[in-house]
Parts: structure tokens; sequence; C-alpha cells
């Protein structure tokens, strides 16, 4: 039987903490920023924890038990 492979997508997209939470970016941040707020492209600007409800997922595309 050949090894799992990761999803290439959420290998680039995601990443491990420390803790074992899954790190994200936010979307909406590459283009048509002019309408944007400054607070907003700000909040844009840092990374987040990936919900709950989506870890499982995540984790699967990832290969983490």
């Amino acid at each position: 039987m050949p090894k799992m492979k990761t999803k290439s997508s959420a290998k680039k997209r995601f990443k491990l903490t420390g803790t074992g939470k899954i790190k994200r970016k936010h979307a909406f941040k590459s283009h048509i920023l002019t309408k944007k707020s400054k607070k907003r492209k700000l909040a844009l600007t840092h990374d987040t924890v990936v919900h709950k409800a989506d870890e499982k997922n995540v984790k699967i595309m990832l290969r983490i038990k």
C-alpha cells in the first residue's frame, strides 16, 4: 500500500502551533484594498486559528491524527 500524501494546497495554507492548534491566514487581503478601511486591512493581516468545526477536515488534509 502506498503512503498517504498530504494535500499540497493545505500544506501551503495551514501551519501547526506548538499547542497543536492550526493557524491560518485571513482571506480578502489580496486586491481591491482601496474601499477597505485601514482597521479592516490591519485585522486581515494577522493570523488566526482554524475554527473547531473545520479542524477535523484540515487535519485529514494534512494527515495529522
